[in-house]
């Protein structure tokens, strides 16, 4: 007797996500609120929103498959076609296409061979144009599973995807301290730790160049107490100088 189901994955397989999902609707006073996140976990199984993980979300949470679609058609980081090993997505929106974006993602395509939402054939990369991944004190900024990789030109961004396609660990600029595959990045966004989360470098000292200056010299949001200045910095004394 087969063991695969209406919904489409076999037994074993609908055991182990029917568990997961437990975890995640119990999250919510509402079990339809658990969409989102059970998404992501159907996701973490077959590298997209397959129909199998449609019709799975559709009956643990008493919905309708044109409901769980509508959902997963509006949003770019589900998948409706089986997606790559490494999700490469390339910030051209404002700053970052001014600092070289748009050349990155062209020398990108050119290197791998695909256009904005293709794979390459050994399924290893997905090529994306990303709008603002909240990054701009690092323009041009490359996200791989959407781990930062800061300051990037043309070069160091094939670099990468060489590096990832050749099965070599590679490590972002910041956060966890190596890429790991879109599945196992899917788990994490549906709610599941990976152990890594403080890993690696958080806030860079770009994001943080504001705050030093603001620490030096006691500035504070109006209704807020002063804290202890610290000795201003050769570059804040030579700014007031100026």
């Amino acid at each position: 007797m087969s063991t695969e189901n209406a919904i489409g994955y076999d037994e074993a397989t609908v055991e182990r996500l029917r568990a997961d999902a437990a975890v995640i609707i119990a999250r919510y006073p509402e079990p339809r609120s658990a969409l989102l996140p059970l998404l992501h976990l159907v996701q973490s199984e077959d590298a997209y929103v397959s129909p199998a993980g449609i019709q799975f979300c559709a009956d643990v949470l008493d919905l309708s498959k044109a409901e769980v679609s509508a959902v997963a058609t509006f949003y770019s980081q589900y998948k409706r076609h089986p997606n790559g090993e490494y999700t490469v997505g390339v910030c051209t929106n404002t700053l970052c296409a001014v600092m070289g974006g748009d050349a990155i993602f062209e020398e990108l395509s050119d290197h791998l061979g695909i256009d904005h939402d293709e794979t390459t054939e050994d399924g290893a990369i997905t090529l994306e144009r990303v709008e603002c991944n909240a990054a701009c004190d690092y323009a041009p900024v490359m996200m791989v599973n959407w781990e930062f990789f800061d300051n990037q030109t043309p070069a160091s961004a094939v670099e990468t995807v060489d590096r990832l396609r050749a099965g070599e660990k590679v490590a972002p600029t910041r956060g966890a301290s190596s890429v790991c595959s879109f599945k196992a990045m899917s788990r994490v966004l549906a709610g599941f730790s990976d152990g890594r989360a403080d890993e690696g470098v958080g806030a860079g000292a770009a994001t943080l160049a504001g705050l030093e200056v603001a620490r030096e010299n006691a500035w504070v949001a109006p209704g807020e107490t002063a804290p202890t200045a610290k000795k201003p910095s050769t570059r804040t004394t030579k700014a007031k100088e100026s």
